[in-house]
This record gives C-alpha cells, sequence and structure tokens, in this order.
C-alpha cells in the first residue's frame, strides 16, 4: 500500500490479514504504510525501500513459530541492524511481561498488548516518533569519564588522521556509528564529505552498484550512469556498518580498493581511484568469520590495520548513570515535560544490571520513563519494570575449577555404563543428560523459561532452539527405530 511521500513511513509486520489489513487503513490516513507477514518479508522490503520506515509496528509471533515470541525477537534485531534510526513498536498478543521486558531489551521503544485502542495506538505511535536522537554537544560525541571510555578517546584521537583503514568491532547497540563519526570529525578530513552506508541494509544484488556506481544501460533498470559511495565520499570518510554481511563475491573488489584505491563502475571498463578514508563497523567475530570460509582473510587483516573496541555498557561503572542523565535532558527537553529522578535505590540497580541492549536500551528507558514519570522520583520497583532481568548477560570471569571428586564419580558412572551395554551410544547419552538438566530447570522455575535459562546459563532463545532440536531428534529416531523394526518384522516372514 502506497501513500503520498510527503507522509512519514510506517511498516507493520502481522501473520493475521485482517490485523495488518485492518491497522493499514486506520493508521494509513496519516502514514505511508507496508505491510509484510513474516520476518523475512520485512527484511526484503527493508532492503528494496529506498527510504527506511520511521517506525516498525510488529507482532511477536510470525511464521514459522506463531506461538512463540522467537521470530519477533529476530526481527527486531534485524529492522535496527538495516535501519538503526527505525523506532520499533510491539503489538503482541504474546504479551507476558518477560517477553515485554526482553522486546525491549532488544530495542523495541514500546510493547503494546493485543487487543489496542485505535486511538491509543495512534497516539502512542505520534509520541514515539515526537523523540528524536540528538548528538552529544561534544567534539568526539561520547559521555561519560570511565576507564574503558578514556582508552576509547585515546585510540580514536591517535588513529583519527590516519590514512589506513579502522575496524570498530563491538556490541549491538554499544555505539558504534557514534566512534566512525567521531574518527571523522576529529581529522583533518572533517570538513570533507562523510558518508554511511549500512551493507546489511541492501540487496546483496545492489551492494555493487551502491558502493561503486553504475553506466547507462548496465544492467536492467539502469536508466542513466550514477555514481557510488565511493565516488561520491571523494578523500573524505566512507563508514561501512556491518560490513560482515558483505557478499563473499564482492569483497574482493572491495579489497582492491583498499589496497591501490581503484575500481570501476558496473559498465566500464575505465578505472577510477577514491583517496576515501574508509571505516568498517561489525558486531559479529570477523575472526570467527574468516575461520569458516563467511569472510575473506585478507580483507579482514587489509582493514583492521587498527582496530577499536567498543566498550559494553555494563563495562562503564558511573557512566551509566550519566548516559541515562544526558538522555533523559534531550527527551524532557523535546516532550516539554519535567524530568524524572532517580531514587538512591534505583541508582545502585541500574549499577548493577547489565545491560543486554547496550546504549540503545538505556536510551529507549530514557524515553519510557519521560512519559511515564515526568517530573516524579523513579523508585526501584518503577526502573525494574523497564528490565529485562531474566536475559542479562552473564558475568565474566574465570570458571570455576572442576570438582575433582565429582569428576572421578562421573568417570565411574561412565564406565560402568559403558561397559554394562553393548549399544553405548554417545549422542544419545548426551541428548537424554541434557534433556535431564532442561527439565529440571525447568521444575526449579516452575515453568518460567527465562528463569529456567538464567539457571543453565544459558539465554531464553538458546533454551528455545535446544528444546525444539531436542524434540525433533527424538521424533527422527523413534520413526527410525519403526523403520528398522519393520524391516525386521518382513525379514522373518
Amino acid at each position: 500500500m502506497t501513500a503520498p511521500n510527503s507522509k512519514t513511513e510506517l511498516l507493520i509486520v502481522d501473520d493475521d490479514p485482517l490485523i495488518a489489513d485492518a491497522l493499514g487503513y486506520f493508521l494509513g490516513r496519516d502514514y505511508a504504510v507496508s505491510t509484510a507477514s513474516t520476518r523475512t518479508e520485512a527484511v526484503a522490503l527493508l532492503r528494496d525501500k529506498k527510504s527506511t520506515p520511521a517506525l516498525a509496528l510488529i507482532d511477536l509471533g510470525l511464521p514459522p513459530t506463531p506461538h512463540r515470541p522467537d521470530e519477533g525477537f529476530a526481527l527486531i534485531a534485524d529492522i535496527l541492524a538495516h535501519a538503526p534510526e527505525t523506532r520499533i513498536v510491539v503489538l503482541s498478543g504474546q504479551s507476558d511481561e518477560l517477553n515485554a521486558r526482553h522486546a525491549r531489551a532488544l530495542g523495541a521503544t514500546e510493547f503494546v498488548a493485543k487487543p489496542a485502542d485505535p486511538d491509543y495506538l495512534r497516539s502512542l505511535i505520534r509520541r514515539v516518533l515526537s523523540f528524536r536522537d540528538t548528538a552529544a554537544p561534544v567534539d568526539d560525541g561520547l559521555i561519560g569519564q570511565s576507564a574503558p571510555l578514556q582508552k576509547l578517546r585515546a585510540q580514536l584521537r591517535q588513529f583519527a588522521n590516519s590514512p589506513f583503514p579502522v575496524l570498530i568491532e563491538g556490541e549491538s547497540g554499544s555505539g558504534k556509528e557514534l566512534a566512525a563519526a567521531a574518527l571523522h570529525r576529529l581529522s583533518d578530513r572533517s570538513a570533507k564529505p562523510y558518508l554511511a552506508l549500512n551493507c546489511a541494509a541492501i540487496s546483496p544484488s545492489l551492494v555493487e552498484a551502491t558502493l561503486f556506481g553504475h553506466s547507462k544501460g548496465a544492467f536492467t533498470g539502469a536508466s542513466g550512469a550514477r555514481s557510488g559511495y565511493f565516488e561520491d565520499a571523494s578523500d573524505g570518510t566512507l563508514f561501512l556498518d556491518e560490513i560482515g554481511e558483505l557478499p563473499l563475491d564482492l569483497q574482493p573488489k572491495l579489497l582492491r580498493v583498499l589496497e591501490n584505491g581503484e575500481f570501476q563502475r558496473i559498465g566500464e571498463t575505465l578505472a577510477r581511484r577514491s583517496s576515501a578514508r574508509i571505516v568498517a563497523a561489525t558486531n559479529r567475530d570477523l575472526k570467527k568469520e574468516v575461520r569458516e570460509g563467511r569472510f575473506r582473510a585478507d580483507l579482514y587483516h587489509r582493514l583492521s590495520v587498527f582496530t577499536v573496541a567498543i566498550p559494553p555498557l555494563r563495562d562503564l561503572g558511573e557512566d551509566r548513570v550519566r548516559l541515562l542523565e544526558h538522555f533523559r535532558g534531550v527527551y524532557a527537553a523535546q516532550a516539554k515535560l519535567p524530568p524524572f529522578t532517580l531514587s538512591a535505590d534505583a541508582t545502585e540497580r541500574l549499577l548493577d544490571y547489565r545491560f543486554p541492549g547496550n546504549v540503545r536500551e538505556l536510551r529507549n528507558i530514557a524515553i519510557r520513563l519521560t512519559t511515564k514519570c515526568a517530573g516524579k522520583a523513579v523508585g526501584i520497583a518503577d526502573l525494574e519494570a523497564e528490565l529485562d532481568i531474566g536475559n542479562e548477560p552473564a558475568a565474566f570471569g574465570v570458571p570455576p575449577a572442576p570438582n575433582l571428586a565429582s569428576m572421578a564419580e562421573l568417570v565411574t558412572i561412565a564406565l560402568r555404563d559403558i561397559q554394562s551395554r553393548d549399544d553405548f551410544n554417545l549422542d544419545v547419552t548426551l541428548h537424554l543428560w541434557e534433556e535431564a538438566y532442561i527439565e529440571a530447570a525447568q521444575q526449579l522455575a516452575h515453568n518460567n523459561m527465562s528463569q529456567a535459562a538464567r539457571l543453565l546459563g544459558v539465554n531464553r532463545t538458546t533454551l528455545y532452539n535446544r528444546i525444539e532440536t531436542l524434540a525433533r531428534e527424538r521424533v527422527a529416531s523413534v520413526k527410525a527405530n519403526a523403520g528398522f523394526n519393520g524391516v525386521k518384522q518382513s525379514g522373518r516372514n
């Protein structure tokens, strides 16, 4: 469904066509609405559209697992990878508080349970869109004084004027794009172009033309010649976000530009040159990607002449409070509301929370508290209602040494088991132990899956995947045994 270009763009993702159509009709008066019914379809829309939606209204229960929130959670990450500036509102029937908290931690600004009052939904969308991201009024864009942030500042200043590439690594939501912008702003190139391209945000078939440009008639739809990002960046800075998403067959062409500055538009034989300084970013482990053949080793080494690691928010100590105060001031001013304050116990809880969604999660917490608690003191109960307590990352540290007595006992059990059975199978045995531990954790957690996941030291999505895999393997085993028994029976006849 298309509306005039002057309207703000909205993406609705729901597998119920009645709901999608009703929302599209209702909201289409004010917004240019696009709809999708699956995660795959939504990602394709994001890649194919020339502009990104200002807001995405999504369901959690999407095919192929409409009765579980996994696809919706994954879609939140997909949307933010393709369009980090897009606000996300979850509208879902899977509205238990744990799902709401986890969706917000992943990057959703708000969570609304179905059925939602249409007028409330329209008001909520207007309010969410009224909050704008405002750059920090400091030269490097970074707020805080913690040791990890001071180290990051020093690295950015050290690398800013070098012509060599910089690879920025960090978790999703940690602020890699701020570091890239800081490298440009602190450099001698600051008055020259700064272009940013999200490699995940465009279709793989269009990446080459986007980066290098094309001649007229180079491919279907190329009605005229067009320059690419390398040409437009000139001798400024080109930021390639989500570099791990770059198609493998295109990586040699990027390597060539990095090595000698040469590239060609699609459909041309003329070699052009670029003097742009390349900054790349990823939340993937590119060394692992290289080992598994998904990323070229030579390109990785060329991109990582300098490497900057963005610290996760959980490692920034008191800076978490400083960042909250910054966002509180920005969004209270935008909404023309008095700012909230944090009580002493809420501040202590904030400093104890591990922020799985990093700075993006903290920003959204500030937005929600600005709306809900304007001019009020936020207590620990108010704050904890916004936290994804069941899915916090585990604290890092050295694992405890194994209990040698327990290990000896386990070896004794294993010896007895192997010796007493002619049909011993390691995979079957390990699956049985895994099922037993999962069942035990579920019993201890009274079937609270987030709590069970914490007891097992995994996140909730991993636990769901393990349960699903074990169930599939059990069914396959039953079918295989039934087939084997059938063959034996027919052999007797």
